[in-house]
């Protein structure tokens, strides 16, 4: 969950969705996906920065009225994952895996990493120290960390670069200061729900966001496959036979 933490937050962040219902969903997602996978794959569903260009292409600013048909696409891209869990159950993962090598499955991965390479750079430039704070933390952490440390390098570069703002003092300290103790994590109006009962559904943005965004999901279906293997040599357990990517993914697919 650590691990996954900074990429949970930082997502929301960047998209304009609220944090706190992210953290809510990936959550209950999370808890969804140990219940249909038997409870034995160590893994926390969070937030895939895969999706980002969809969401910035739907909504490039983070409009609120926008938003929705964004997370309408990405829902949709979580049902074609129970297509290919249906596959794998009917033909078996060692048939459907044929088409899935480490050789498919890696560059994939890393495609979607070089893919935020932009985005990287352009939210440090927006304070290059603080960014090589961050940066600098987390590959310490990630190198000559131990234990705890090392799993978590990405939420103590976030912490150390959030205090290090703190002592040049540059942190705008309202939000927090005008934030309410407790609040609802979910706002109707913020939904997908809410654009097909709110009398003004742009039905061609509707079929836009869906275009755009579920052919995404073959990517990270991709990337889903590798972590689950990845999941399995870390822990020398087979997942992708017990309890069978069938399961992951359709815990995975409902989770989105």
């Amino acid at each position: 969950m650590f691990a996954m933490f900074g990429a949970t937050v930082l997502v929301p962040l960047l998209t304009g969705l609220s944090v706190s219902t992210t953290l809510l969903f990936a959550g209950l997602g999370t808890l969804l996906f140990h219940l249909l996978t038997k409870r034995k794959v160590p893994a926390f569903l969070g937030s895939s920065f895969a999706f980002l260009a969809g969401y910035f292409t739907i909504a490039p600013n983070g409009e609120e009225e926008l938003l929705p048909y964004a997370c309408f696409g990405v829902a949709v891209a979580g049902l074609v994952y129970l297509i290919l869990a249906l596959l794998f159950r009917t033909f078996g993962a060692r048939k459907v895996m044929q088409f899935f090598p480490p050789v498919v499955t890696g560059p994939i991965i890393i495609a979607i990493g070089l893919n935020l390479s932009v985005t990287a750079i352009s939210s440090c430039s927006s304070n290059w120290p603080v960014a090589l704070v961050a940066i600098a933390i987390v590959i310490i952490c990630n190198i000559w960390g131990r234990g705890m440390i090392k799993i978590i390098p990405i939420l103590l570069g976030v912490v150390g670069s959030y205090l290090f703002a703190a002592i040049l003092g540059i942190i705008d300290w309202t939000p927090v200061l005008t934030a309410p103790v407790i609040g609802s994590p979910i706002v109707y109006r913020h939904t997908v729900f809410s654009i097909f009962t709110g009398g003004n559904l742009d039905t061609s943005l509707l079929i836009t966001s869906v275009i755009t965004i579920v052919p995404i999901a073959f990517a990270t279906m991709m990337e889903h496959i590798g972590d689950i293997s990845a999941i399995s040599s870390t822990v020398n357990r087979n997942y992708i036979k017990d309890p069978g990517l069938h399961r992951t993914l359709t815990g995975d697919g409902l989770a989105t």
